[in-house]
């Protein structure tokens, strides 16, 4: 059965202008050909989102996923990372004939009469974990570490790669690391911030006063960017909390007239599709959001099938690639 990802490639798009095509956002502004390309592969590939698959479906036992997203779809268009995540679960969906519901932060939970599971997408406020809970014991979490280690999870060691990013620049040279990031919860560092200001303080590394904290988004990596500019004295490596963000740093720096990597040097997290076309291109920590999304789903189902007490914790390995903007 076809994918997003397979519309996507054929064509020449990506993962996200297709998933609002098909979605009809009434936002996107694409060209009309581009939009009639997309629904004709679509057609052509037969492509069924999960909800239409979901009324095909008969069988017996059939088994029926929840999907509940801490925050809004429109999350999905400023961040590939939350898209990717989905694209693995709805994948991992379509190939095992699982039916899924998805349903995102303000809406109300649908009624599922027989309901395997629960994938919480996301940080999870309590008011989503409560409700989780309430439909199932069955809980896996991706993107984030519920306390009290009741339930499984999948997600990706930020501790160590922001430790490992520090290494790599001590490595190179550099006594002064700085760090622009965002913060999910308003007024409350990130773990990626967390990490990196410790670690880097136990290697002399870092100082408060290069610690800049605003949004997830490119617009607050241009403002903070700039605001670090502004000093004149400012370090000569960046840690990025996500290439969303980096995007903007980039543009400040540019515009600043800084040379990339020769007077400032940086590294995000993501490894979104742009990050290869930026100028210079990003050196990144590439996270395997899918494969996040695939494992959730199979710890579901495997919880069910044996019979499973134990949770389980996986974490899904990450990749640096350097790039244009590290020396």
């Amino acid at each position: 059965m076809a994918t997003l990802k397979d519309i996507a490639t054929e064509a020449g798009v990506s993962l996200a202008t297709v998933s609002r095509v098909l979605n009809d956002d009434p936002t996107l502004n694409v060209k009309e050909e581009t939009r009639h390309r997309i629904l004709e592969i679509a057609e052509k590939l037969e492509y069924k989102s999960s909800s239409s698959h979901r009324t095909q479906v008969n069988i017996v036992n059939q088994h029926h996923i929840l999907a509940l997203y801490s925050y809004q779809q429109k999350l999905e268009i400023n961040d590939p990372y939350y898209l990717s995540i989905r694209h693995g679960i709805e994948t991992q969906c379509e190939k095992l004939g699982i039916e899924l519901t998805n349903c995102y932060e303000h809406h109300s939970v649908p009624t599922i009469k027989k309901l395997t599971g629960v994938l919480v997408v996301g940080k999870a406020s309590e008011v989503i974990c409560h409700t989780a809970t309430s439909l199932t014991d069955n809980i896996c979490f991706i993107d984030f570490q519920p306390p009290g280690g009741k339930y499984d999870f999948v997600d990706t060691n930020l501790t160590q790669i922001s430790q490992e990013i520090i290494d790599f620049f001590i490595q190179q040279g550099a006594t002064r690391i700085g760090f622009i990031g965002g913060e999910d919860v308003p007024g409350e560092a990130d773990i990626r911030e967390v990490a990196f200001a410790e670690y880097g303080r136990l290697k002399g590394v870092v100082s408060e006063s290069d610690i800049y904290r605003g949004s997830f988004s490119s617009a607050s990596g241009y403002e903070l960017a700039k605001e670090m500019l502004a000093k004149k004295d400012y370090p000569s490596a960046l840690f990025v909390a996500s290439d969303s963000i980096a995007i903007g740093v980039l543009r400040a720096i540019h515009e600043k007239g800084v040379s990339i990597p020769e007077q400032i040097s940086l590294i995000s997290i993501n490894d979104i599709p742009t990050a290869r076309f930026t100028f210079p291109p990003l050196s990144t920590v590439r996270i395997h959001s899918e494969m996040m999304g695939i494992q959730g789903v199979n710890l579901l189902i495997e919880k069910v099938r044996d019979g499973r007490a134990l949770p389980l914790q996986v974490y899904v390995p990450s990749q640096l690639k350097l790039r244009g903007t590290t020396r």
